[in-house]
This record gives C-alpha cells, structure tokens and sequence, in this order.
C-alpha cells in the first residue's frame, strides 16, 4: 500500500488577503476553488510539485484562529534565497531568522509560520 501527499490545508480568515499574500511571498498560484454556502476552498500550487495548499475560508468566522504552541509549519524551497530574503523583508512578514542554519521563517496573514530554505546544492 502506498500513499502519496496531495495538499495541506490552512484556515484563513481574509481569504482575499491571504490568496494575495501566498501569491506576492511564494508565487503560488490558484488552480481550483469550491465554492459551497458556508465556505470556500482555494487551492493554490507552485506549478513545479504537485503539492497543493488549500485555503479554507468559514465565511460565518470573525475570529481570529487560535493557533497554539505546536510550531507547526510548511517548507518552501528557493532558488535564490538572498533575493527571497530581500523580498520577505520589504514586505515585512519575517518573523524569525535562524542564520546559523541558514533558514528563515515567514508569518502569512492568520500567523502561520512558512519556513525558508535554500536549495539543495
């Protein structure tokens, strides 16, 4: 038996805003939605995977999600890591770096942490 990962899914709370955030941070794009009376899915992708993250907005939801002490997170891989940098930094959502392991940590609009890497060599 084999599985195989196809998405990661975050609740967001400004849809809009978050769509704009992964797509100027990360370049992720939309492939699909689902529409549906209480919410809507977004499914956004790199174009180069196969993994898909799927934003799902509560369209009833006015608070922001509680996301606790767990640390979970997601990895991105760039090709250029100095001018992701750059970029992360003038758009201000940085929220931790680690330079001794040559990381850093993004915040998207709901306060889920996007870890930066650099690629493989």
């Amino acid at each position: 038996m084999k599985f195989k990962m196809i998405h990661n899914n975050l609740n967001v709370l400004d849809l809009k805003k978050s769509v704009a955030f992964y797509q100027e941070a990360l370049g992720l794009t939309e492939v699909r939605r689902h529409e549906a009376p209480g919410f809507t899915l977004v499914y956004l992708a790199d174009g180069a995977s196969g993994h898909e993250l799927e934003l799902t907005w509560l369209k009833d939801r006015t608070e922001p999600y509680d996301l606790g002490d767990n640390e979970i997170h997601l990895a991105f891989e760039t090709d250029d890591f100095a001018a992701a940098h750059e970029k992360h930094k003038a758009m201000g959502c940085i929220c931790f770096e680690n330079p001794a392991m040559g990381i850093y940590f993004i915040s998207d609009p709901d306060g889920y942490w996007l870890e930066i890497l650099p690629a493989k060599k």
